[in-house]
């Protein structure tokens, strides 16, 4: 009896540490680094080699607290390269701290203030025969459609961005990995 007292401890953090692993593991590896579903969407964030620019946009809009409170949030997450595809000077200038409430504007037209997993998304853009339209915390409005199995974002200047890497599962919320920024109407 008292041999089975002093297992179940042992037991119960066997099972919570498989656990934890079997999670850790269906989430993407982003950046070269792993994506843990016990942190938020900045503690990961912070070390994909891949969102550097991301992180510094955040940090300068001012939205590092908000993006480590509860959410849910969706986080539309543009690489360092879909920033760099942007006109040249264009990132330069929205870190600019007069250009603050554009930096604002640009990055929460990434968020949405929901937990939508890809699964969920597909079957939005389903159920809405092909097109699905996302508000954004922004209140930007883009349009998620599906090509060649794909999930595309549209944005309000038309441009595109295609999910690359899907459901990095967050403690508060999810991140989608996209290969360019969402603009918004301005």
């Amino acid at each position: 009896m008292l041999k089975s007292l002093l297992a179940a401890p042992l037991l119960a953090t066997s099972l919570l540490a498989l656990t934890a692993t079997a999670v850790l593991a269906d989430n993407p590896m982003v950046g070269g680094a792993a994506m843990f579903p016990t942190k938020n969407i900045v503690e990961n964030a912070v070390n994909s080699a891949d969102h550097t620019t991301l992180v510094a946009a955040v940090k300068a809009a001012g939205l590092v607290e908000t993006l480590q409170g509860p959410g849910p949030f969706t986080v539309f997450a543009p690489t360092n390269a879909a920033f760099a595809a942007l006109p040249a000077g264009t990132v330069d200038n929205l870190l600019k701290p007069e250009n603050k409430d554009a930096l604002v504007k640009v990055l929460t037209c990434h968020v949405v203030a929901a937990n939508a997993l890809a699964e969920t998304v597909q079957g939005m853009i389903q159920a809405d025969g092909g097109k699905h339209v996302i508000e954004t915390v922004g209140g930007c409005k883009i349009t998620a459609s599906t090509e060649g199995g794909m999930v595309v974002l549209t944005d309000e200047m038309g441009g595109k961005a295609k999910v690359t890497i899907a459901d990095v599962v967050q403690s508060n919320g999810v991140i989608h990995v996209i290969d360019a920024v969402l603009l918004p109407k301005m």
